[in-house]
């Protein structure tokens, strides 16, 4: 028999590698589990998934020719194991070879055993020598992030931290780190549902640079506001903790069921909308309008280790066309004087500041930039435009954080 957690994060290995789904979707579609052998079989997969371009350049010069798909995979789960995580080599070892047979490929459990042992002889000296965070970075992201890619490559090897954003009023959970910009952060591999409040609603998870846009909005009590794209409630829960009457916007039915959700457990209150946000088009106009975009997400990497083996470079110019759309739908929807900010958890310049740039080449939109004051600890973030852009590289003596491009425009009066 073979052990539950390395054969659950075998399937979420094919499944993100092999059939293209997000390492989110794989988990959701795993057969029943135990609690801990689920967190294990995820902590695998995403170690796996984080260095795989490193783990494959150790394999391969053992191997003499290619093995099946899904015995490789065992190879990077076992080598992940051995050299990443620090399972004995005893149990890494033994663990592969027994998953390759209850697998169907018994005739391969021999190489199995022969790779991995010579990787717990050999693979940490020869794992000092290789440039992992170029390894680990597909050539196109390498690129495009020019000066930033190593230390951008260099953050996203290490396992990102927990950060909650608190309800108003309520008292964090032990064991945190207050940061400048107002979150809270905990240990990596901490779990939300246990901590002290979460059942009350004192909390939501939230990365520290995903909570900055909602504070850029800098929304009053009673104000109309529209946060489109709204799933799964981060930034909304910021709005309407903060008073504001706000309508969430959301298109996809099981996001917006999980929004509601949310709110329920927040004991908040909004106008929920299923709606296209770029074909809304509501009676009246709106004081403020946030727009979190959808968008390649890779300034998210660390959390979701996936995303690097799905990304394509073809998947920008899409994604622009309908940044594009919901921005131009966003200004329509600003009361004369109103405000509105834009963002995107995306590293890459064609979702952020090239976006913005088209936006304020229409009428109806100027900048109004962001003030050092107003990100206490990340001053250095601001672009020479007032924007924000965060990556990953950023606090790194405290944990990073994600990217963000973060713009804030406003409507002229009358």
């Amino acid at each position: 028999m073979s052990d539950p957690t390395r054969s659950a994060a075998l399937d979420l290995l094919a499944a993100v590698l092999d059939r293209r789904r997000t390492l989110e979707h794989a988990l959701d579609s795993l057969p029943p589990l135990e609690a801990r052998d689920r967190a294990a079989a995820h902590r695998l997969a995403a170690g796996t998934l984080r260095r795989l371009g490193t783990l494959d350049a150790l394999l391969e010069p053992l191997l003499r020719r290619a093995p099946p798909a899904g015995v490789r995979h065992i190879l990077r789960l076992g080598a992940a194991g051995l050299l990443l995580l620090g399972t004995p080599s005893h149990a890494a070892i033994s663990t592969a070879v027994d998953l390759a047979r209850a697998r169907g490929f018994a005739p391969f459990a021999g190489l199995v055993n022969a790779v991995l042992r010579r990787l717990a002889a050999e693979g940490q000296e020869r794992l000092a020598e290789l440039d992992g965070p170029r390894l680990d970075t597909p050539a196109w992201l390498w690129a495009s992030w020019g000066a930033q890619a190593r230390a951008i490559a260099e953050a996203h090897g290490r396992e990102a931290p927990l950060d909650l954003t608190l309800r108003p009023g309520a008292a964090p959970p032990e064991g945190g780190e207050a940061l400048p910009t107002g979150s809270w952060r905990y240990a990596p591999g901490t779990r939300v549902t246990e901590l002290a409040g979460y059942a009350e609603g004192g909390f939501w998870v939230q990365d520290a640079a995903a909570a900055l846009p909602a504070v850029l909005l800098g929304v009053r009590a009673g104000e109309r506001v529209a946060d489109l794209c709204a799933a799964p409630g981060g930034k909304a829960a910021q709005l309407a903790a903060a008073g504001a009457r706000l309508w969430a916007v959301e298109r996809d039915p099981e996001r917006l069921a999980r929004l509601r959700e949310n709110f329920s457990r927040l004991r908040l209150a909004a106008e929920f909308v299923a709606a296209d946000a770029a074909a809304w088009h509501p009676e009246e106009t709106f004081d403020a309008v946030l727009l979190d975009a959808p968008c390649s997400a890779t300034g998210t990497i660390r959390r979701h280790p996936d995303l690097p083996h799905l990304r394509r470079p073809r998947d920008l110019a899409p994604l622009a066309l309908a940044q594009d759309r919901l921005l131009e739908a966003a200004a329509a929807l600003l009361a004369p004087g109103g405000r509105f900010v834009y963002a995107v958890c995306s590293l890459q310049p064609e979702e952020g500041e090239e976006r913005v740039a088209a936006a304020l080449a229409r009428p109806g939109l100027v900048r109004e930039p962001i003030l050092p004051s107003e990100v206490p600890g990340l001053e250095v973030a601001l672009t020479p435009s007032g924007d924000l852009f965060t990556t990953p590289a950023l606090w790194p003596e405290r944990g990073g954080l994600d990217g963000f491009y973060v713009a804030r425009l406003r409507r002229p009066p009358s």
